[in-house]
């Protein structure tokens, strides 16, 4: 018989097309819901789980796959994934290995482009019949080249961010728990600065970190406080990373010339909510991630790690927390 894994949540059907057209021989892809009523009984002969954890993966799910051997995300977050509860079913965890890092990374740059050249400000006066408000003192449109690009994590996509930005003919600097050696920072063309340290001296600063409890909040009233006069802010990695209030101040005050997010603390925002009235915001989505190129990259990912973990190799991408699961 072949061995099962389920694709949970129901994706579009043009998506399911792609992973089957990837499928390696032997294995058979059931597609189910995220409702417990639905994928908790599909679990019961499954060996992977392949998704995204829109619900908690909880020990429930675990309990209902007395078989499982791999969760394999397709993305790169996994803050809604119940680590202790896949430790107890001694279960690893994998994300999507960078799959989406291209996208994101160019997303950030649009981001950082936007906010520059205030282009959602532009597009909406345009389309209201006004052209070319205000004089050029007052609208102040700024270039990305020369300016010192900071980016906190530098991980499959801060790495992607720091080539791309290098185009624009910006500086780069970053701040990460693990520092590259002297030879790849030449490589990269990036230098290792303190995290305080590339808040004051940066003129846009750009997330690039995972949601942990570590990460919560570390962007509040004093970190913003010590940013540039002028400085741009971009998320483009988890919402709750930063404190809303905070950066709402900041830019109200002036402290920040403008903020590019694609993610935010509640999603989708509650409307009304006090970011979008600000000019020198630019909000997308949570859509950094999902272009059409690369979809086949997470499928194909995934079931390479789960030929690795069929073939009895260790599993590849675990997140951090669960690295001891595969030695």
């Amino acid at each position: 018989m072949p061995t099962r894994i389920v694709l949970s949540p129901r994706l579009p059907d043009a998506l399911v097309d792609t992973a089957r057209s990837l499928l390696p021989p032997g294995y058979e892809l059931r597609v189910v819901a995220q409702e417990a009523a639905e994928l908790l009984p599909a679990m019961a002969d499954a060996e992977y789980f392949v998704g995204f954890a829109r619900t908690s993966l909880g020990p429930d799910f675990y309990r209902a796959a007395p078989r499982l051997r791999l969760v394999q995300l397709i993305s790169a977050g996994y803050d809604r994934v119940d680590v202790e509860a896949a430790r107890r079913a001694r279960v690893p965890v994998a994300n999507n290995g960078g799959a989406n890092s291209i996208a994101v990374a160019e997303h950030t740059l649009m981001l950082m482009l936007a906010v520059a050249k205030k282009l959602a400000w532009q597009h909406h006066n345009v389309v209201a019949g006004k052209w070319r408000v205000g004089d050029f003192s007052e609208t102040r449109l700024y270039e990305l080249a020369g300016k010192t690009l900071g980016i906190v994590g530098l991980g499959n996509i801060g790495k992607k961010v720091a080539r791309r930005a290098q185009a624009f003919d910006m500086r780069v600097q970053y701040y990460d728990i693990v520092r590259l050696t002297e030879d790849q920072e030449d490589a990269l063309g990036v230098r290792f600065v303190l995290f305080t340290e590339l808040l004051r001296t940066s003129d846009v600063v750009s997330l690039h970190v995972p949601l942990t409890e570590l990460t919560r909040n570390m962007l509040s009233t004093e970190q913003f406080a010590l940013m540039k006069p002028g400085a741009v802010f971009v998320n483009t990695c988890r919402g709750p990373v930063v404190d809303e209030v905070a950066l709402e101040k900041a830019l109200r005050g002036g402290q920040l010339a403008g903020a590019g997010l694609d993610v935010m603390f509640d999603e989708p925002p509650p409307a009304g909510h006090p970011l979008f009235g600000l000019p020198g915001v630019t909000l997308t989505p949570h859509m950094a991630g999902p272009t059409w190129e690369n979809w086949p990259r997470a499928f194909r990912n995934a079931f390479d790690n789960i030929q690795r973990v069929a073939g009895g190799d260790r599993p590849r991408w675990v997140i951090p927390e669960l690295a001891d699961l595969v030695g």
